[in-house]
């Protein structure tokens, strides 16, 4: 079994660099430079205990030594938006009466038209609205002062 030590640390270690490469949190990095240096103390002792020892102080030191850093720069650089959420706070124009019970009717912002519902007041239709919020998939809306 300790012949083949070098290859299972190794193999772990690209296992987990795969699995790091389809995440984007950062959540195997730490094993796989515990795994290659787990890897490499195989050359010096044939002890597994040992080894298994390196790669858990490794893993573990990488983790903390690590972690707040990117924690700080995920910080820094905020969240993206995505989807939907990249609407809130952007203009558009409504293409029908927001006027019945519900207020509920279309906007189009920029080359999409979404369902909207008013604030709170009815509207009419080209009045140029900022979208405040999404529920659902209607988007909330209020009117421009112009």
């Amino acid at each position: 079994m300790e012949q083949y030590m070098p290859f299972i640390w190794i193999g772990f270690a690209v296992l987990m660099a795969v699995c790091e490469a389809f995440t984007t949190q950062l959540v195997s990095i730490w094993f796989v430079l515990g795994a290659v240096f787990a890897a490499v103390t195989t050359i010096f002792t044939p002890s597994i205990p040992i080894q298994s020892a390196v790669f858990l102080f490794v893993s573990l030191i990488t983790l903390i030594v690590t972690r707040p850093l990117v924690k700080k720069f995920k910080k820094k650089h905020g969240n993206v938006s995505t989807n939907a959420d990249r609407l809130i706070g952007k203009t558009g124009i409504l293409l029908s009466d927001l006027n019945d019970n519900e207020a509920i009717g279309q906007v189009k912002v920029g080359s999409e038209i979404w369902s909207a519902k008013s604030e709170n007041t009815p509207l009419s239709k080209s009045t140029k609205v900022m979208i405040l919020s999404i529920e659902g998939v209607k988007l909330i809306v209020k009117p421009i002062d112009q």
